[in-house]
């Protein structure tokens, strides 16, 4: 028997004349963490789509060898059955259904032709204890955080006897805590014989969990790291990640310039009605011409809800106090007087609430400013493509074409798209809020570098992050967000990890 679990051996896979994968191998042992990491659009979820079945057998070139077998997976279904478990970065959970329906959904316990729903529970309870999970099953998955809703997708792939549990991006939208968690239940999970493949664009998270890990670069296996030869560090995974060497993720500014205050806000509150409480509480901020503030804080601080408030409040918030945009007082009612003012957002959630994913690039990109061009309200198509083509050059957004849709492109790509669709309504003040959450590492430094560009043309940026290397990296000033409240304001020279966290834990 082969000490390889998993053999992915020479796997080529094209679409539409584009090769995504090009003669990859792909190797992991028996009860080892193997990360795969890469740029957006390496071919890193190809490569898993091939290996679980959505992408099926005849559709690529190359061997899947799985426990010293040849597998031809024609659906997921036959990879779930062999023993492959994969969870993807959008969880896969029914949220009006309670956990246990969740867990063995298409799985069920059956006494006869019947669902046993007490035996049901009851192997659900050996699940919840096997990821340490402490919620009763009849908990309705959406009254659970996203931390605990992860633990109950690993769960779910749990009571189906998986040997390779498969994670993509598993901890890009969780706080440090059920980061912390969640590596420390894949190490026990580990020890327990389970082989994970973990997909990550946080490489401390690999440096710390992988014993190895395998850069994929367009499409293409470059090499295989071992941590037991000391192979794994940041360093050595930028450059083979990217082909070159980035020394400082954070690209330094040229000729700063910061003037005078674009925006601040006074006494400034919006309380949530359906919620039943302040989700913005007491806040004064100001922002400067020229400037980058980071807005810090654990996830449930009141960031993006102040972010909200600040763009014509489309939650419909109850905001209290003021608002000034240079030295004026500004009435802010709606998203579309936000813009008319130059203030632009570009949200968190690109893919729920950023883009159109079955629209292309060039609509994405005008959408938020159709005026722009338009003649006497009709919409002139070659304004749209001048106006998308700068964009996409601007921004380096790698796409066959303008009519590509967005949602085919990568997780980097779509944020430039994002950004983009902003930037053409001509913002003062742009607002970004978590602009590198699941993007790779070459990705992050052209959005600081475009970020730095911006700086450089006057514009003014509000970024909210919870990275707080990307805060400390980026920002000029540091406002500290807890309970809704803004905690301390933080000079780069006085900011740190551990004072920021200070702040946020009040």
């Amino acid at each position: 028997m082969s000490e390889y679990i998993l053999e992915m051996n020479d796997i080529s896979k094209e679409f539409t004349g584009v090769k995504a994968l090009s003669n990859v191998n792909f190797k992991v042992e028996k009860g080892e963490i193997h990360c795969l990491i890469g740029e957006n659009g390496a071919g890193k979820s190809t490569l898993m789509k091939v290996l679980s079945g959505v992408y099926p057998y005849g559709t690529y070139q190359g061997d899947i060898v799985f426990e010293g077998e040849i597998q031809q997976f024609n659906k997921i279904s036959d990879s779930v059955k062999a023993g492959i478990g994969i969870i993807y970065q959008e969880l896969a959970l029914f949220p009006d259904l309670t956990v246990y329906e969740n867990i063995f959904v298409g799985n069920e316990v059956k006494n006869g032709l019947f669902v046993d729903w007490n035996q049901t529970i009851a192997e659900a309870n050996k699940m919840l204890e096997k990821v340490k999970l402490s919620v009763t099953p009849e908990t309705l998955i959406k009254d659970l955080g996203v931390g605990k809703q992860q633990l109950v997708e690993i769960a779910k792939a749990l009571s189906k006897d998986v040997k390779l549990l498969i994670l993509d991006e598993p901890t890009a939208a969780l706080n440090e805590d059920d980061s912390e968690n969640l590596l420390e239940l894949l190490t026990e999970l580990k020890n327990q014989g389970i082989s994970c493949i973990m997909i990550s664009h946080k490489l401390k998270e690999v440096i710390s969990i992988a014993d190895k890990a395998t850069v994929i670069r367009d499409g293409r296996t470059i090499c295989t790291l071992d941590s037991s030869k000391g192979e794994i560090s940041e360093a050595v995974i930028i450059k083979n990640m990217v082909g070159r060497e980035i020394n400082d993720i954070y690209p330094k500014r040229i000729n700063k310039a910061i003037g005078e205050r674009v925006l601040e806000l006074s006494n400034w509150s919006a309380y949530d009605t359906q919620l039943g409480r302040h989700v913005v509480k007491d806040v004064n901020l100001h922002l400067k011409k020229g400037e980058i503030i980071g807005i810090a804080g654990l996830m449930g601080s009141g960031r993006t809800e102040l972010a909200l408030s600040i763009f014509g409040n489309p939650k419909a918030y109850k905001v209290q106090g003021e608002l000034m945009l240079d030295g004026a007082v500004k009435k802010i009612k709606h998203p579309s007087d936000a813009i008319k003012a130059g203030i632009a957002y570009v949200t968190e959630d690109r893919k729920g609430d950023g883009l159109f994913l079955i629209q292309d690039i060039k609509n994405n990109v005008s959408i938020a400013y159709l005026k722009g061009i338009s003649t006497n309200g009709v919409i002139n198509p070659n304004e749209e493509v001048k106006a998308a083509t700068e964009y996409k050059d601007s921004l380096y957004i790698k796409a066959s074409s303008l009519e590509q849709m967005v949602g085919n492109l990568s997780g980097g790509n779509q944020q430039k798209v994002s950004l983009g669709k902003w930037l053409f309504t001509e913002p003062k003040i742009l607002i970004l809020d978590e602009p590198t959450r699941g993007i790779d590492v070459g990705a992050k430094f052209e959005i600081y570098t475009i970020m730095n560009q911006l700086i450089s043309e006057g514009m003014s940026i509000i970024m909210i992050s919870s990275e707080l290397g990307e805060i400390l990296g980026m920002s000029d000033r540091v406002y500290v967000m807890a309970e809704s409240e803004i905690k301390g304001e933080l000079s780069m020279e006085d900011a740190t990890q551990e004072k920021i966290m200070e702040l946020a834990t009040q």
